[in-house]
């Protein structure tokens, strides 16, 4: 039996989901800081600014779920959990670094493009490419 071909084009196609997972900002924030280490979930709020612990944890859950991240607990006191990619997450370290990269060195031409729509005068009505 051949292999399913799979298209994020076809709305009913499971790998949408999965790419809207991993396009997600807070994932690929994730991934990033994990890529360089196993990681505590204070650690990991530490590093990833501004997410608030109810999504951190949501994250955390649905990278686990997919395969992406394991989650070790430590029968310590006081007790300790880490987060770490899997083999699975280890390929997303390259593409979602390159795309933090390119946001980064990018910047400063997106707000310029911005600033320059937004002194447009009034809204376009239409779209080019559309009548």
């Amino acid at each position: 039996m051949d292999a399913p071909v799979w298209n994020i084009m076809v709305a009913t196609c499971p790998s949408r989901t999965s790419l809207a997972k991993i396009a997600n900002k807070w994932t690929a924030m994730i991934v990033i800081a994990l890529s360089k280490e196993p990681l505590r979930f204070g650690e990991l709020r530490g590093e990833v600014d501004g997410i608030s612990g109810k999504v951190l944890a949501d994250t955390l859950r649905d990278l686990e779920r997919d395969g992406i991240l394991n989650r070790t607990s430590y029968n310590e006191m006081p007790p300790r959990v880490e987060y770490e990619l899997t083999a699975l997450g280890h390929t997303l370290r390259e593409p979602l670094t390159a795309l933090g990269r390119w946001a980064e060195e990018h910047i400063s031409e997106v707000m310029e493009a911005r600033d320059t729509y937004d002194e447009r005068p009034g809204p376009s009505v239409n779209p080019p490419g559309r009548h």
